[in-house]
């Protein structure tokens, strides 16, 4: 990961969030009839464009690496785009407009669990192919979308084990008070639980809240061997600053399920503040394999001057575009179904973030996790594993039984 400074990271989102706040209208809405259509559906401003605005640039990017080899199916694609702002009402409207008006062949898009499940049911009812890239919650079964991005039992699965070896049984989990936060420090808790420790207390939070006073003081009398971070968003990043300034953070230890992974955390914040947190993803920059070296360049080349932070959403978002492409051409066809028979075939892509396949009983992605330290804005990669199944939402979605499954299961962790 080439290092950016950090008046130069708040500078070039400033400037590039001025430039997405003139895009509440759709551009490159209508091309000729030779081109094939591929919507973006990603926050470019509003409460969370510092994620949409990457996975953005990114899709760009893939469009243009597609063209250059040719294509799909001998045709140039073209993207359409829109902003919806961290709205879900625009997000309802824009899913619409790309299925009905736009015809889109697919849709790479939503960020957060609601606006997938406001734009997932959209999609599925007008047979609009839709990848999701983020990591989340798990769950989801419904056979026209495609799930990139990890799920608990990727990567919590993981980095429970790893932070209790390395600190100690005794956790206390800080959350965010959604159906993310909510889910996933329950995932925390059965992890904690299987390994022999406890989960002292679980606290939520509301995505607003920026003061955490009362809890470090909480914190520091329960005196937890270490504590996981579940927070969401700009306002819980007062937590970081605050816990550090405290003194705790030399004092305890910190694991996250969501820091850094939308990659502008660990940027905006000093090393003094963010060193030593420890996460578990499917993508950092930092992987070292030609393949992602290869990308990072490409990255770099394409954008020179603004370069995107990479994280998993971003890094899962090119690889939705480049296999949706390869589907494609390997089915000789835009039709839905020809193309969903490819991504269930098996097929293993090699991606900047390793080895990637479609697990077809879900669709959800079947990759490498990796689990790494930050230091100094860097995540150094402190273990991999290999080819790691989505088994919490292969407990409840089949779609090989219920091809026509259009559901978000809130997977039962009782028992």
């Amino acid at each position: 990961m080439s290092k950016i400074s950090r008046r130069k990271f708040l500078k070039s989102a400033a400037a590039t969030g001025v430039a997405a706040s003139s895009l509440s209208l759709p551009y490159a809405a209508y091309a000729d009839d030779h081109a094939i259509l591929v919507g973006g559906l990603h926050d470019l401003s509003g409460a969370i464009d510092f994620a949409g605005i990457p996975m953005n640039q990114v899709m760009a990017l893939a469009v243009d690496e597609i063209n250059a080899n040719g294509g799909v199916l001998g045709k140039e694609v073209k993207q359409v785009v829109y902003d919806p702002q961290s709205n879900m009402s625009l997000y309802s409207q824009y899913a619409t407009q790309m299925a009905l008006k736009d015809k889109v062949a697919v849709v790479q898009g939503g960020i957060t669990s609601a606006s997938r499940e406001t734009i997932r049911p959209i999609f599925h009812r007008f047979k609009t192919l839709y990848f999701y890239n983020t990591l989340y919650e798990g769950g989801v079964c419904d056979r026209n979308e495609i799930s990139l991005g990890t799920t608990p039992a990727q990567t919590v699965e993981k980095l429970v084990p790893h932070v209790m070896d390395l600190f100690g049984k005794k956790v206390y989990t800080i959350a965010a008070d959604y159906n993310y936060g909510q889910i996933t420090a329950a995932w925390v808790k059965r992890y904690v639980e299987q390994n022999g420790g406890e989960v002292v207390e679980t606290e939520f939070f509301p995505l607003d809240v920026t003061q955490f006073g009362a809890t470090i003081s909480k914190i520091q009398a329960a005196a937890p061997d270490m504590v996981m971070s579940v927070l969401v968003g700009t306002g819980h990043l007062g937590f970081y600053r605050q816990w550090a300034a405290s003194g705790m953070k030399s004092k305890i230890p910190m694991a996250s399920t969501t820091f850094g992974a939308a990659g502008s955390e660990p940027i905006i914040m000093t090393p003094e503040e963010a060193n030593g947190i420890i996460t578990c993803y499917g993508y950092y920059p930092t992987i070292d394999s030609p393949a992602n070296k290869a990308w990072l360049e490409k990255v770099k080349a394409k954008y020179p001057d603004n370069t995107p932070i990479l994280s998993e959403l971003s890094e899962c978002t090119w690889e939705g575009m480049m296999i949706w492409a390869d589907a494609v051409n390997e089915a000789g066809s835009l039709e839905r179904e020809k193309v969903l028979e490819v991504l269930e075939s098996g097929k293993t892509y090699n991606m900047p973030s390793g080895q990637v396949s479609i697990d077809p009983l879900t669709h959800h992605a079947i990759r490498d996790v990796y689990i790494a330290d930050l230091q100094n804005r860097v995540f150094e990669i402190k273990e991999k594993f290999s080819q790691v199944q989505p088994i919490d939402t292969q407990q409840v979605c089949n779609l090989k039984e219920t091809p026509n499954a259009n559901v978000h299961y809130e997977i039962s962790l009782d028992g």
